[in-house]
């Protein structure tokens, strides 16, 4: 049987004016800032106008560990809330935006895939609303007036040995890691040591996502750290007066965008950061605004669970005062072979054995996030070379950890596929079952929240943190910033700081290689092992076969 493509399907979609999605949540069109016909931004108006209004029920989706066989957790999240929807419900979902690093690169889109989309597709995978583009000129604002500052005097007495703020752009280029700015003579400055991160990395990609309102994102920005002085006294962005023209240029793009599924159900798409070097959640604007316009509210966090979902836990849901009723874990029967042992060219084939090899993923992942007293329902995304055999073998595991597996196949059928997935799901959430806390206290010294990351959901013996480290982390203490959460910079393909080790490895460390405050947006960085936050290009990227064709459409996107 012959598909079509994520592409086709996407361009063959009936979409309705943004206007008429809006009025599905009772947004006027007042409250509506159109990009062209099918997307939006809302108003922070309207925003600020819901905050007093009732709660829907928050439904978080992740996922195991990613593999080349594909999990399929976007596609996940927009087929449940497809599926919520067809049941009666009205639901909504919240996800990020896509970063041009990964679409020309190797991962491709951020919108679903088959018949549980988002769309417009090829608008979201790339420019979209201009979010990234302010994020990026926003940060490399600031960039430039440090330097500027320097130039002129120096007046705030910045050592430029202790220049913290990096600059960013988006896209994976690996050249631009470790640089060497200001050559060429008196002129052109003082010539320094930076470097470049990926915008997803940014701070103020997660300012943005975790600011509360306009204000609170002037004072966060206010807040960061941009470098020290010789007497190792910090030097804020608001000491180099950037905070209000920052704010400035990212005052539309905190507003979250408005687009819809390929059934025409609204969608908020706000942020981007990625979850193996940032958070890795949507905006708390957006999944809070929604919470009130919606009864269901499906998001989802990046990567797996042990990434994503950890942080969205022990970082946004604190930050936001916000919980979910019930975790989607999003497996799928290929994932669990290839865990099992099995190579990517024989997934077509039935290996029972595999899939129970690689079960214990799984298992983890599930027992992780029971362990934050949420209830977790898995959704077996379902493939075309699945087998009932493998399928039951699944189940029967899933069913011996204490949760349930429910086959889904919304990438196929689209709502129709995902509605014994979604009705499942809208039951655990309604009965109330979950009683949410993050597995760490504020109080914690971070170099012990750390440890209860690394063994509690990674299962590691030991971390691994020079005295150098250990001293930071301290120093940030006595500063005042020890009741911060821990944001863990790590590979997203296993639970260990090894990408090669699938499964449920134990008996692994944890080496923090650095560790950075970000002061602005409320978290410390923990790097670990050889994670990277400016990734580079593969071998062929996908960029070598996008193009428009002779009609003006894209090609090799997708």
């Amino acid at each position: 049987m012959s598909y079509k493509s994520d592409i086709e399907i996407a361009r063959e979609a009936d979409i309705l004016p943004i206007q008429q999605i809006g009025a599905k949540l009772s947004i006027p069109e007042k409250d509506l800032l159109p990009f062209g016909h099918d997307k939006a931004k809302i108003s922070a108006e309207f925003i600020k106008a819901q905050r007093n209004g009732k709660d829907g029920k928050l439904i978080l989706v992740t996922a195991i560990n990613p593999t080349p066989a594909g999990e399929g957790k976007t596609t996940t999240t927009v087929g449940l809330g497809d599926g919520l929807n067809a049941l009666g419900k009205k639901a909504m979902i919240c996800i990020r935006e896509a970063s041009l690093g990964p679409c020309f690169g190797m991962k491709g889109g951020a919108a679903g895939g088959g018949y549980a989309q988002v769309v417009p597709m090829e608008e979201m995978n790339l420019h979209f609303t201009g979010d990234f583009h302010a994020i990026t000129s926003a940060h490399n604002l600031l960039s430039a007036m440090i330097d500027n500052h320097i130039y002129w005097g120096n007046e705030l007495e910045i050592d430029q040995r202790r220049v913290t703020w990096r600059r960013v752009v988006d896209m994976n280029d690996r050249a631009l890691r470790d640089i060497v700015t200001s050559l060429g003579g008196v002129s052109n400055g003082f010539p320094r040591q930076a470097g470049f991160d990926i915008t997803v990395a940014s701070e103020v990609m997660a300012i943005l996502c975790l600011a509360l309102d306009i204000e609170d994102l002037q004072k966060r920005l206010g807040n960061i750290i941009v470098a020290y002085r010789r007497d190792r006294s910090p030097v804020y962005c608001r000491d180099i007066k950037a905070d209000g023209a920052m704010t400035v240029l990212l005052s539309q793009a905190m507003q979250p965008n408005l687009v819809q599924t390929l059934e025409n159900n609204p969608a908020f798409v706000h942020g981007g950061p990625f979850a193996n070097i940032a958070h890795g959640c949507n905006s708390v604007v957006a999944t809070t605004t929604a919470l009130k316009l919606a009864n269901y509210v499906v998001t989802e966090a990046g990567f797996g669970a042990d990434l994503g979902a950890e942080k969205f836990m022990n970082i946004k849901c604190r930050k936001a005062g916000i919980a979910p009723s019930v975790i989607v874990l999003v497996a799928t029967v290929r994932a669990m072979k290839m865990n099992g042992g099995v190579a990517k060219a024989d997934l077509g084939m039935e290996n029972i054995d595999a899939v129970q090899a690689g079960c214990p993923n799984l298992g983890r992942h599930i027992e992780n996030m029971k362990s934050f007293g949420v209830p977790v329902v898995v959704a077996v995304n379902h493939f075309v070379t699945d087998t009932d055999a493998e399928v039951e073998t699944l189940q029967n595991y899933v069913a011996e950890q204490g949760s349930e597996a429910i086959v889904s196949r919304h990438w196929e059928n689209g709502s129709k596929g995902a509605l014994e997935l979604a009705t499942r799901v809208a039951e655990v959430a309604d009965a109330d079952m979950a009683n949410f806390a993050p597995i760490y206290p504020d109080d914690m010294p971070l170099l012990e929240k750390i440890e209860a990351i690394s063994k509690q959901i990674y299962r590691a013996d030991e971390v691994i943190a020079d005295q150098k480290i250990r001293d930071q982390l301290k120093q940030w203490e006595d500063q005042g910033y020890g009741n911060l959460p821990v944001c863990m910079a790590k590979t997203q393909y296993s639970f260990s700081t090894d990408p090669t080790l699938r499964g449920a490895p134990t008996g692994h460390s944890v080496p923090i290689r650095e560790v950075r405050l970000s002061a602005g947006a409320g978290f410390i960085v923990a790097i670990c092992g050889e994670i990277m936050t400016m990734p580079g290009l593969p071998r062929v990227p996908s960029a070598e076969a996008i193009m428009l064709n002779d009609q003006g459409q894209i090609e090799g996107l997708f």
